[in-house]
């Protein structure tokens, strides 16, 4: 499956999945389909709002909660400038920040580093999500 980098390649790789075009798609769920190519092209911001999200993605068969929502919704703040909430509140992961921010411009930093790097942290977050959970990895 391809990856997603913005919330518009996210959308359109849902509504494709779903094997829908996107005028199918906006008939089906009553959208405006010139509103959605745009937001699949980049051109209008993603909702901020919970409610809009949510419609957007019960269209798309993301379940509220599952990893492909926090995606969305991660995806979505990200485009507007913003760090998502549950990154804001975290003073542990606040902290880490300018470290991430440094090694990222980091000009040496290949595509390779930047994967390996990214590889690590989803490694590191399972063995969190584990430890709480009562699983040891």
């Amino acid at each position: 499956m391809a990856i997603a980098r913005t919330f518009g390649d996210l959308f359109k790789l849902k509504r494709i999945e779903k094997g829908l075009t996107l005028r199918e798609f906006c008939r089906i769920n009553g959208f405006d389909p010139g509103n959605v190519s745009k937001i699949e092209r980049g051109l209008f911001q993603p909702p901020q709002s919970k409610e809009m999200l949510s419609k957007y993605a019960t269209a798309l068969g993301i379940n509220e909660g599952s990893e492909d929502w926090l995606t969305f919704c991660d995806l979505a703040i990200i485009s507007a400038g913003k760090i998502p909430d549950d990154i804001v509140t975290n003073e542990e992961l606040i902290n880490a920040l300018p470290v991430l921010f440094r090694k990222v411009r980091n000009k040496t930093l290949d595509a390779e580093a930047l994967e390996n790097l990214i590889k690590s942290i989803m490694k590191e977050q399972l063995v969190s999500i584990q430890e709480r959970n009562g699983k040891h990895p």
